[in-house]
């Protein structure tokens, strides 16, 4: 009997426990650097939501669009500010294209119906950018007599 009391007492000893280690978020990757040939715009960009008297046909051209010019050549446009008259500021980032270096350059311009009209920007460019429907601008980017055409979609605000 004394066997069975001893193998009782045996079984129920507790265990050891190992502590549970808390969870670790996952590592984040970093996003992958930019081509050198590809556009970027300044760190230092930052769009200012428009305010409440801002009509929603001028707001939606707010934020930060990208595409390619003809296919192949990267653009960024941020719509830094809007106003309540369609007065807007904006930056504007191209990749290579043609014979141009990458580069930003700064302007402003007015949006009337649902074309984005910038004022030639300090590089000669002249760029327009209508928005056939919410989300999407088609950009036409004119320059030294090329013109490059291409579809842009909002990347950020």
């Amino acid at each position: 009997m004394l066997g069975i009391a001893l193998a009782l007492a045996a079984c129920q000893s507790t265990p050891e426990t190992q502590p549970v280690a808390d969870p670790q978020p996952a590592p984040v990757a970093a996003p992958a650097p930019a081509s050198p040939n590809s556009a970027v715009l300044d760190q230092t960009v930052a769009v200012v939501p428009p305010g409440k008297g801002v009509p929603a046909r001028y707001a939606a051209f707010s934020g930060i669009w990208a595409g390619q010019l003809n296919g192949m050549y990267d653009g960024k446009l941020a719509v830094l500010t809007v106003s309540s008259g369609g007065q807007v500021t904006a930056s504007y980032a191209w990749g290579d294209l043609a014979d141009n270096k990458p580069g930003v350059a700064d302007g402003s311009g007015r949006i009337s119906g649902n074309t984005l009209k910038l004022g030639r920007l300090p590089n000669g460019a002249d760029i327009t950018a209508t928005m056939p429907s919410p989300g999407t601008l088609n950009v036409t980017y004119a320059l030294a007599g090329q013109t490059y055409t291409g579809s842009f979609a909002r990347v950020g605000q």
